[in-house]
């Protein structure tokens, strides 16, 4: 004989059994947000990747990856089409964008840019082959050099800084356009003569180089430069800055260079309570974003709101605002 169950123990086992599923079908769906960083030789990518990892973990129902791409102007483009939610970026590149030039002349101007945060300043750094007579950027004129990847902060600052300089970036050098990484590596094959690069200090990839047995390398001056990017581009875009001695092996003397403030920037459309807690985030574990790279040590709240080419978010405002 079939045994049944009394009524009253069928009722407890389903709601025993089904309930659970019931509630996880009706609870709150999960977020998906992506994070546009840069290559994986640079900063932005292990910061990115912090990043991402750290507001998944510490923000409900969030998920957020962190996406390589080829940096600063790449990312802009790719959050103007909704294919990424977040961008690390540089300040001189958002500029470009907000104004349609540049590299943006075709998609027109990006009035949907808003700042986050304030994250450090990238260093232009100018590695050349030593005993072969370049001391200036002036000097990189008919040699072969690689300027960044197409669509980087690294490219637009290199062409700017070689047209500072005097030369014609696509006439007066064998033009290479490679990230640091791959950059790094025609360097140590002998392809290429010298590399500018954007980033924070250190940069890995850099690092790798100077360190490997047999290679030298030097990083030249490039501040001589900066009066004209100023003139030309604005005091607030650029900087002075340096590379410290002893950043990288090899390199005993501090080097005088170009400065550019790098942002996390985000569409004006993302919801102004999430951006809050974003940025809430950031600065309430700081802690595990240096642990991730030494550079978010300068993650800093704003004094003023009007020292960057686009305005703050609503919700980054309104954080900022409470912690005064």
């Amino acid at each position: 004989m079939k045994h049944r169950w009394p009524a009253s123990v069928r009722v407890l086992i389903f709601a025993v059994c089904v309930v659970p599923f019931a509630l996880t079908a009706c609870g709150p769906k999960p977020r998906f947000l992506s994070i546009g960083t840069g290559g994986t030789g640079g900063v932005y990518y292990p910061y990115g990747g912090a990043l991402a990892r750290l507001l998944t973990e510490q923000i409900p129902n969030l998920q957020v990856t962190a996406e390589v791409t080829a940096a600063s102007v790449d990312n802009l483009k790719l959050m103007q089409v909704g294919k990424v939610d977040l961008a690390f970026t540089l300040a001189d590149t958002v500029a470009q964008a907000g104004a349609g030039s540049g590299p943006f002349k075709a998609t027109g101007p990006i009035g949907s840019i808003r700042t986050l945060a304030v994250l450090y300043t990238n260093v232009t750094h100018v590695v050349v082959k030593p005993g072969i007579g370049i001391k200036t950027v002036a000097d990189l004129r008919g040699h072969t050099v690689s300027v960044g990847a197409p669509g980087s902060g690294t490219e637009l600052l290199a062409d700017r800084t070689l047209a500072a300089a005097g030369l014609d970036p696509r006439a007066d050098i064998s033009r290479y356009s490679l990230p640091v990484t791959e950059s790094a590596g025609a360097f140590k094959d002998g392809k290429i003569d010298a590399f500018f690069w954007s980033g924070g200090l250190p940069t890995a990839a850099i690092q790798d180089l100077a360190a490997t047995p047999g290679l030298s390398m030097e990083i030249i001056a490039s501040d001589d430069v900066l009066p004209f990017l100023q003139r030309d581009f604005g005091h607030d875009l650029y900087q002075h800055a340096y590379i410290p001695a002893d950043t990288y092996r090899g390199i005993d003397r501090n080097v005088g260079t170009v400065g550019v403030k790098n942002l996390l920037v985000a569409s004006s459309m993302l919801d102004d309570d999430l951006v809050e807690q974003i940025v809430r985030v950031m600065f309430e574990h700081k802690d595990a974003l240096i642990a991730a790279h030494p550079e978010a040590r300068h993650l800093e709240r704003p004094t003023t709101f009007d020292s960057v080419p686009a305005p703050y978010h609503p919700g980054a405002i309104r954080y900022y605002k409470d912690q005064r």
